[in-house]
């Protein structure tokens, strides 16, 4: 029983990672019906600028933070300069332009920060009193920091007007642009909020799986899941979808599959979803009138 109940709560832990990849991929999903492709790429070269800046004597908070702000700011530039261009161009034209961003953003941090593997400390003691039986003080923070941006965003999108404005934007972007929205900034937006979700969940995996080029291949894998299974438009949907897959990889992995092939529940969640449920357990079913 100990050793079940050890499987679960560490797979809840592992959820929070998921469910935080998983909630960068909903926002651009939300602002532009694609899924983004690079997105763990950009989480991850977002993390090694965190890195850098510490390594160089910032404190950690405040590396965390400047890292946000440019994360935001890399993902609007993102959206200006190489996705508004392609706005109404074919999906597989945007699909491409996804995969070359992912190939763009690893090569970015092997070039500027070599592919050696490095340390990535926690901002959360080893002895600090959050730590319990079952979870270590870093994931109990890394929790914590998910709920905050959980209510920052429910917050932001519910009660100011810029937030309103994105999801006009988002749920019918001709009728925004007769209101007077600006619809190509609205999703300029969402992919700077996006970049900077993505760069939270890398600087928290970071102290767990050790930084390098290719630190969230994996883990964006198990995003993608969490996203679907949850509703890959509903926010709070994905974050229990990477509680869920958390959970399922680890008691499978353990009792059933083994731990080499823990990967493939996420294939398998992958598929079955697409294939039994496609809108998620929580994701609204979309009717197109033709």
């Amino acid at each position: 029983m100990e050793a079940l109940l050890f499987q679960i709560f560490s797979g809840l832990a592992n959820g929070i990672i998921y469910g935080s990849v998983a909630l960068a991929l909903v926002m651009i999903y939300q602002a532009t019906h694609h899924i983004n492709f690079a997105q763990g790429e950009m989480a991850t070269f977002s993390t090694f600028i965190a890195w850098w800046l510490i390594q160089n004597g910032w404190p950690y908070w405040g590396a965390f933070f400047f890292t946000i702000a440019v994360s935001f700011a890399g993902g609007l530039l993102v959206q200006r300069i190489i996705l508004k261009p392609i706005e109404k161009a074919p999906v597989m034209t945007n699909v491409i332009v996804f995969i070359g961003l992912l190939l763009i953003f690893n090569a970015f941090s092997g070039w500027f920060f070599d592919h050696t593997i490095k340390s990535f400390d926690s901002p959360f003691p080893k002895d600090s009193a959050l730590t319990t039986k079952y979870f270590s003080a870093h994931q109990i923070g890394s929790a914590g920091v998910l709920v905050v941006v959980l209510l920052a965003l429910f917050a932001f999108f519910r009660f100011t007007p810029i937030g309103l404005a994105m999801r006009a934007a988002a749920q019918n972007p001709d009728s925004a642009r007769l209101v007077g929205i600006r619809v190509s900034w609205m999703l300029g937006l969402g992919w700077g909020l996006a970049a900077a979700i993505g760069a939270i969940a890398g600087m928290m995996v970071a102290p767990i799986v050790f930084l390098d080029p290719n630190m969230m291949a994996g883990i964006l894998l198990y995003g993608f899941a969490a996203a679907l299974l949850g509703g890959i438009d509903n926010p709070v949907g994905a974050v229990i979808g990477g509680f869920i897959v958390g959970v399922l990889e680890n008691l499978l992995g353990a009792y059933v599959i083994g731990t080499e092939l823990k990967l493939t529940v996420a294939l398998v969640l992958i598929v079955a979803t697409l294939t039994l449920k496609p809108a998620g357990l929580f994701g609204k079913k979309v009717v197109v009138r033709v």
